[in-house]
């Protein structure tokens, strides 16, 4: 079993940064997949970016040079480096990790709140 707690969110103004990290504890050394996904009021949740354990990225098209995915594979955590934030952000981020055996885990949620 893993656990992950994501910390880091809160409220910004537009145009500002934010650092989220996600923590996991438990069974992580077959975890090769971590994501960040978030999920605004009235809408899907949707995929923000992911790293492999090989350190290989991808964004969504919304944060691509804005947002950056890494991760210490030493502290078994995973960050979301967020900057020139837009209203359009705020949303709840969910960390997630996926093993070797597809097993699948996710974070409480962390709160990102922009104003304008």
């Amino acid at each position: 079993q893993v656990q992950l707690v994501e910390s880091g969110g809160g409220l910004v103004q537009a145009g500002g940064s934010l650092r989220l990290s996600c923590a996991a504890s438990g069974s992580v050394v077959s975890l090769n997949s971590m994501r960040w996904y978030r999920q605004a009021p009235g809408k899907q949740r949707e995929l923000v970016a992911s790293i492999t354990s090989d350190g290989s990225t991808n964004y969504a098209d919304s944060v691509k040079g804005r947002f950056t995915i890494s991760r210490d594979n030493a502290k078994n955590t995973v960050f979301l480096q967020m900057n020139s934030l837009k209203p359009e952000d705020t949303a709840v981020y969910y960390c997630y990790a996926r093993n070797d055996y597809m097993n699948v885990y996710w974070g409480q949620g962390t709160q990102v709140t922009v104003s304008s």
